[in-house]
């Protein structure tokens, strides 16, 4: 019997689909099943420059960036509507490319179209502004789009992740490149297509498929590359860095966390419980700002880890297309042996195994990628497990006695993306949350955000943020005209 032909799917260049100039594939694997999910075009540099050179005779050309903004609006909003239509496909080959749950890739769908939905209506605000200055002379501003701008996006949230970089840049009249993580390009692709179907213009959105190294560093070393967006590790964004500071191009990015959740022995422990494993498990923990270090006061420590043992074992691991799915597997065997790495490690310097700490023996799941729910208890600062990003479903356990003591864990760490803070006094809340050294702090609540709020990090986290209404001031460029009117 014949084995059924792989779903193949080609780059999108210039408004059309275009395979890559080596003629080469590579297959992306369903991380449930371990099994191919499809053969996606092999970018390479070639590829990637023929992408920017496109992007750039777009913004040329020039009748998208000098588009009335309000149509240009009209067109983000369609992509937003099509996005909602195409909802159940959008979600349900995310799930199978990327391992998370299905109700959780809608949620990502839905929250992609608001993006653009909002910087939609964004399109016709880019303006300037009047300057007073001495003499008989108007004095005014101008922001114009960069150009080409090039996204670099990550395997966690593919689509998502895309959309929030690319919706501002497109909003200011910039022309795109975007390069999606190799082991999860299929939703960004349908994207492309959205676009051309919402009547974005030849050239102005292109995708890039292929390893990091070969299209994406030819991204961001091409001079003709205004600014470059990059969503991912800190080791990937100092590289980024470094290629594109050859043609000072812009850099924006958004990178690791080790985001503290603390709880304090006044909270509701109910409701902070449920947001701390919905903190760290959600998509595997496989999130940037995922709760990853839990600082709990010590009068309730014990049994607020009960708690969490007891939610942690509760949660059905399993396909994300299986609608009791809680939890679906990492993206990768790779990945798989990394997380599983740092929890062996964290066992050797002294931290305690409460739940998990292995893969799951369960029947149908011996395929995938997947890695119990895990929560390490008796953690120190100066574990490894405390300090570095694990991006899985490990919680670390530490206790603190009052509130300095919080903040100063909390704050001891290289990364400063999120912070959760639960406690019923709100006064604390808010001295806790202006202590805290995150770009995000939530109170009661476990991470959340919205198009119109801003989402970046301090420290090594990030130097840039991204959503709302100042972000779009990353893809502009501001020209200064003074007029002599005497």
């Amino acid at each position: 019997m014949q084995a059924e032909a792989l779903p193949q799917f080609q780059m999108f260049i210039g408004g059309k689909w275009v395979p890559s100039r080596s003629g080469q594939t590579y297959s992306v694997l369903n991380p449930a099943l371990g099994s191919q999910l499809a053969a996606v075009s092999k970018g390479g540099a070639q590829d990637a420059d023929a992408a920017v050179e496109a992007a750039k005779a777009a913004f040329e050309d020039p009748s998208w960036r000098t588009m009335d903004p309000s149509k240009r609006g009209r067109i983000l909003y369609k992509i937003a509507q099509l996005l909602r239509e195409g909802m159940t496909y959008l979600a349900q080959t995310e799930t199978m490319n990327n391992g998370k749950p299905l109700g959780q890739a809608k949620g990502d769908v839905a929250m992609s179209a608001r993006h653009f939905e909002y910087f939609a209506g964004l399109a016709d605000k880019v303006q300037g502004s009047t300057i007073p200055v001495p003499g008989n002379r108007l004095d005014y501003t101008v922001k114009e789009p960069l150009g080409v701008t090039a996204h670099i996006v990550p395997w966690n949230y593919p689509l998502v992740m895309a959309a929030r970089s690319m919706a501002p840049a497109l909003a200011a009249g910039n022309t795109v490149v975007a390069k999606p993580a190799s082991l999860t390009p299929l939703t960004l692709l349908k994207f492309a297509e959205i676009c051309k179907a919402a009547g974005v213009p030849d050239g102005v959105v292109n995708v890039v498929t292929g390893g990091g190294d070969e299209v994406g560093g030819a991204l961001a070393k091409n001079p003709d590359v205004r600014l470059v967006a990059v969503t991912g590790s800190v080791e990937t964004g100092m590289k980024v860095m470094e290629l594109a500071s050859g043609s000072l191009s812009r850099v924006v990015l958004e990178l690791g966390g080790k985001n503290p959740n603390i709880v304090f022995g006044d909270a509701d422990l109910s409701k902070a419980a449920k947001g701390v494993l919905n903190g760290i498990f959600t998509n595997a923990g496989q999130m940037c700002w995922a709760g990853s270090r839990l600082l709990v006061e010590e009068s309730v420590k014990d049994s607020f880890v009960s708690m969490l043992v007891e939610g942690a074992r509760a949660m059905k691991l399993g396909d994300g297309l299986q609608p009791e799915t809680a939890m679906g597997p990492l993206v990768s065997a790779q990945h798989r042996e990394r997380v599983s790495g740092y929890v062996q490690t964290g066992v050797s310097e002294g931290a305690k195994v409460a739940v998990g700490g292995s893969k799951p023996d369960l029947p149908g799941l011996g395929q995938g990628f997947f890695f119990s729910p895990t929560i390490l208890d008796e953690v120190t600062q100066d574990m490894k497990v405390a300090r570095e990003e694990i991006f899985g479903p490990v919680l670390t356990v530490t206790g603190f006695s009052g509130q300095a003591d919080a903040v100063e864990k909390a704050n001891d760490a290289e990364y400063g993306l999120w912070a959760g803070v639960w406690t019923k006094d709100l006064s604390r809340a808010h001295r806790v949350a202006g202590s805290l050294e995150s770009g995000i702090v939530t109170v009661n609540e476990e991470p959340i955000t919205f198009p119109q709020t801003p989402f970046g990090g301090f420290k090594r986290s990030g130097n840039s943020s991204e959503q709302g209404m100042d972000a779009i001031n990353s893809y502009v460029r501001v020209k200064n005209v003074s007029v002599n009117l005497d």
